[in-house]
């Protein structure tokens, strides 16, 4: 059975909380879970412990998989806030996630990034990223709306002869959604862009291209939102079941 850490989202101590009010969580969304828990896949939610801890954890890990959630803190890809206290991040997330990151990429493990993992995979290799969309780019269609939320969607461009082109071959399925106000400005270094949103030329998806590398694959849409849809959106399995393939292929030539 492969083993597919999961890196956690966070709340943090809160008074008004009811349940756990003073204490400090680490969870993954429910649909996440779900889209991970197929045939013959353990998903493990990695906890946040000292390295030295963390590392024999690690080892028992075939692949990584960093999913959505918070804001990547500006400092975290080297700028400031825009507008003072607005879109400040998670520096704490961010901080134990580029740790996992580091180690995935060492060990030479696949990764699969999911919104912010996209957005955290970018910063990692020297990127950076819009603040926000709507305030730092005229010209982009809204990319986030918190009432419609999942069922906000936009058309992508797959670029032609890449990996989700393969994956993808039909082309009557070209629909995501989109529930970021973030995304890609500078792609950073040994990536690749494998997908545009149609109507504006936002990122939507990238790959690692250094051979050096480990599998890196990440989306900018949520595709366990997707589960069981039908055309035009893309079918969010295949994706997974790539980036499985690829993790079995890793492990047997490791063994």
């Amino acid at each position: 059975m492969l083993k597919i850490g999961i890196s956690a989202c966070f709340m943090y101590a809160d008074p008004s909380r009811l349940v756990f009010g003073p204490k400090n969580l680490a969870y993954v969304e429910c649909d996440m879970f779900s889209y991970l828990s197929q045939a013959g896949i353990l998903p493990v939610l990695i906890p946040n412990l000292p390295m030295e801890r963390l590392e024999p954890l690690l080892a028992e890990l075939n692949g990584f998989v960093f999913q959505g959630g918070t804001d990547l803190a500006p400092q975290s890809y080297g700028e400031t806030p825009l507008i003072a206290g607005k879109w400040l991040g998670d520096p704490y997330r961010d901080a134990y996630e580029l740790r996992l990151l580091d180690y995935a990429i060492r060990h030479q493990k696949p990764v699969l990034g999911i919104c912010r993992g996209l957005q955290l995979i970018n910063v990692f290799f020297g990127g950076t990223l819009y603040q926000d969309i709507t305030y730092q780019l005229a010209d982009a269609i809204l990319h986030r709306d918190a009432e419609r939320y999942d069922g906000l969607t936009h058309q992508i461009d797959l670029v032609p002869g890449k990996t989700l082109e393969q994956i993808y071959p039909e082309k009557q399925r070209d629909t995501v959604n989109s529930v970021h106000h973030q995304g890609i400005k500078d792609l950073g270094k040994g990536l690749e862009v494998l997908a545009r949103c149609r109507e504006d030329g936002m990122i939507e998806a990238i790959q690692s291209c250094d051979p050096k590398l480990p599998p890196v694959i990440a989306v900018q849409w949520h595709p366990e939102f997707s589960v069981g849809k039908e055309a035009p959106f893309l079918d969010p399995l295949r994706l997974y079941h790539h980036f499985i393939d690829t993790t079995k292929s890793i492990t047997a030539k490791k063994n």
